[in-house]
């Protein structure tokens, strides 16, 4: 399994933005925000790893 990390660009209602950090990408992820940890805001780093994102420091 790949592991991926990503920032959190912005949240607009149920889904938010997500910018992969580990590669050099411009494109942006909409994930629903049922699918991420509660407590993200703007700037949250995230790992996904085995279909589950976490906040990591």
């Amino acid at each position: 399994m790949e592991t991926w990390y990503y920032e959190v660009v912005s949240i607009d209602g149920d889904y938010a933005n997500l910018k992969r950090t580990d590669i050099a990408s411009d494109d942006l992820k909409l994930v629903a925000r049922a699918l991420l940890p509660a407590e993200i805001m703007e700037g949250s780093k995230l790992k996904y790893e085995l279909m589950q994102y976490e906040i990591i420091e």
